[in-house]
C-alpha cells in the first residue's frame, strides 16, 4: 500500500503540463523586433585594372622578345641534342657518347636562358605590383607571364624526356 501511495502523484496530471499540451508550445512566428537589424552589407566597388602603365610597356616588349629568342635558340639546339642522346642509348655511363649527350643537354638548357630569365623577371614584377596593390596593367602582365610559362613548361618536358633516355638517369 505504501508503494502505491508513492507512485500516485506521478499518475495525476500536473496543471502546468496540461496547459502546455493544450497550447502546443510557443509560437515560431517572427516578432516585430526581429528583422529590424537585417541590413544588407554595403556593396564594395572595386575598380577594374586600368591599362598598362607606359613605363612597363617597354619592359614587357623586351621580355616577350627575350622569350621568343630563348624559344628559337632552344629549337635550334633541340635536333642536335636529340641525335646525341639517341647515339648514347645503350652506352655505359661516363662513356664518350654519354658525355657528348650530357654536354648537348647542357647546351640545350643554356639556350633557353633568355626565356627563363624573362619569366623570372615578369614573375617578380607581377608579385611586386600585386603586393603594392598596383593593379593597372596586371592582366597584360599576367597574359605575357602565362605565355612564357607555357613555353618553359614545354621545354621542361622536352628536357625531361631527353634526360630519361640517357643511361644512368
Amino acid at each position: 500500500m505504501k508503494r502505491a501511495l508513492l507512485f500516485a502523484p506521478l499518475l495525476l496530471p500536473l496543471p502546468a503540463c496540461a496547459a502546455t499540451q493544450a497550447n502546443d508550445g510557443p509560437s515560431l512566428a517572427k516578432r516585430a523586433i526581429e528583422g529590424r537589424f537585417d541590413v544588407a552589407p554595403p556593396a564594395v566597388v572595386v575598380a577594374p585594372p586600368g591599362p598598362l602603365p607606359t613605363d612597363l610597356a617597354g619592359r614587357l616588349q623586351r621580355w616577350e622578345s627575350d622569350g621568343a629568342a630563348g624559344q628559337q635558340a632552344f629549337a635550334a639546339e633541340r635536333s642536335a641534342t636529340a641525335s646525341a642522346v639517341s647515339a648514347a642509348a645503350g652506352a655505359p655511363v661516363a662513356s664518350e657518347r654519354w658525355v657528348v649527350a650530357q654536354q648537348a643537354i647542357s647546351r640545350l638548357t643554356a639556350a633557353r636562358a633568355p626565356l627563363t630569365a624573362a619569366l623570372a623577371d615578369i614573375d617578380r614584377l607581377y608579385l611586386e605590383r600585386s603586393v603594392d596593390e598596383q593593379i593597372d596593367g596586371l592582366p597584360d602582365i599576367y597574359a605575357l607571364r602565362d605565355r612564357l610559362a607555357d613555353l618553359a613548361s614545354t621545354q621542361d618536358a622536352v628536357l625531361e624526356a631527353l634526360n630519361a633516355q640517357l643511361p644512368g638517369q
